[in-house]
């Protein structure tokens, strides 16, 4: 048996319309969605965003994603204005991380943890 596709359920935290936007100011596009939950996809990348908040769960959740080429993704989330429009909304430089891999943390609307590699 194959495995074919992963779809991560991610919270939105308290404000699911500002991660809504937000992930749609990323890049992403909104396949289908309603006021409980929505499915974002860039690329071949496809998560579903629900309207739920748990702040425990939200700061223990992180999602890896890997991306054609990191430096220039990390020139798109800097053109983006990010903390500005989103205040807590975070993001590192790339990164080698001790794990060998190098990366982009972005902390996002609700404290979820992406890691762009």
């Amino acid at each position: 048996m194959r495995l074919r596709n992963l779809m991560p359920f991610v919270p939105s935290g308290l404000d699911y319309d500002r991660s809504r936007r937000f992930f749609l100011d990323l890049g992403f596009g909104e396949n289908w969605g309603n006021e409980e939950i929505c499915e974002l996809q860039l690329g071949d990348v496809r998560f579903l965003l629900q309207n739920f908040s748990s702040e425990e769960l939200q700061q223990n959740f992180m999602v890896a994603v890997t991306v054609d080429d990191l430096d220039a993704w990390h020139d798109h989330l800097s053109s983006l204005n990010l903390a500005e429009k989103y205040p807590g909304v975070r993001f590192s430089q790339p990164e080698q991380r001790p794990w060998g891999v190098r990366e982009i943390h972005l902390i996002d609307p609700a404290g979820v943890c992406w890691h762009f590699n």
